[in-house]
């Protein structure tokens, strides 16, 4: 089985680490071909994939798309669509497609409501992506956070804030969870169609907890609690758009369909994970 992977960022090495450990061919696009040596795969560059997309057995893309649209369509649609030896496409996208629900639930079946610009272009990318006549999974993912990309890393350097803002909460996704998943998505019998998967914990958290959480299995005193009203002129652009909007997330089918359960169903799980290997891994 040959698996092209379009962009080998945080997440897209997890993926390639995870196929690779499960017998799958990995090529995968990448702007640093050092990578080639660290993970064991080939690296090619994005300008350079055609022979790759003829080989593939599965494609799958984590490039976000851009005020031009989806980069990986733009060039590759045709080829992807003539490739002889494909029958699975995922594409990795967001659950902010879903919108402000004003802190209601919505799952697999809801439909996308997007609110920004931004989301508005994944769900133009979703759409390119549905296109194709092989089984396609869309993968919504909610907050990453895993090794290296943790609240432990904004509290070590005095960026952590216990934003206070009553019942907004946000789902999150561990990065082995999200590798988790699409290797169950590859390894099971292709779909028909389109399959919409969810990636997110199963506790909705507010911020704030995580906060407190991520200092106490540090030994240190949490930041001070500050008002959303007090923080929001601070933001960036892009954390005011997170905050615009509050919905709680389920999973519940995309679990049930690939058949597993997440390693970290909450922040506290994952937390504790994360911690653990940064110690493993810390000199003597």
């Amino acid at each position: 089985m040959n698996l092209l992977i379009f962009g080998l960022g945080y997440t897209g090495r997890a993926i390639a680490k995870a196929a690779l450990a499960a017998g799958f061919a990995v090529t995968a696009t990448s702007r640093a071909p050092k990578l080639q040596a660290q993970l064991g795969l080939r690296i090619i560059p994005f300008g350079g994939a055609e022979g790759a997309i003829a080989a593939a057995t599965h494609i799958l893309s984590t490039a976000a798309p851009d005020e031009q649209g989806d980069p990986v369509l733009a060039r590759y649609a045709q080829d992807i669509a003539a490739a002889p030896n494909l029958r699975w496409i995922g594409y990795l996208s967001t659950t902010g497609v879903y919108g402000d629900r004003g802190g209601a639930w919505v799952d697999e079946d809801s439909l996308p409501t997007p609110g920004s610009d931004r989301t508005k272009r994944r769900v133009e990318a979703e759409q390119g992506w549905m296109k194709f006549r092989v089984a396609v999974d869309i993968f919504r993912l909610a907050g990453i956070y895993g090794p290296g990309r943790s609240m432990f890393d904004d509290l070590r350097t005095g960026q952590g804030r216990r934003v206070i803002k009553p019942g907004h909460l946000f789902g999150r996704i561990h990065r082995d969870d999200i590798a988790q998943a699409v290797l169950a998505a590859m390894h099971r019998a292709p779909l028909p169609g389109v399959n919409i998967l969810n990636l997110v914990d199963d506790e909705p958290a507010a911020s704030a907890d995580v906060v407190v959480e991520a200092a106490k299995l540090l030994g240190m005193e949490p930041p001070p609690p500050v008002n959303f009203e007090d923080a929001l002129p601070k933001m960036s652009p892009m954390a005011k758009t997170f905050w615009a909007e509050n919905r709680k997330v389920s999973a519940t089918k995309t679990k049930a369909a690939l058949g597993i359960s997440w390693k970290y169903p909450t922040y506290r799980e994952g937390l504790r994970a994360i911690l653990a290997e940064e110690r493993l891994q810390a000199p003597a």
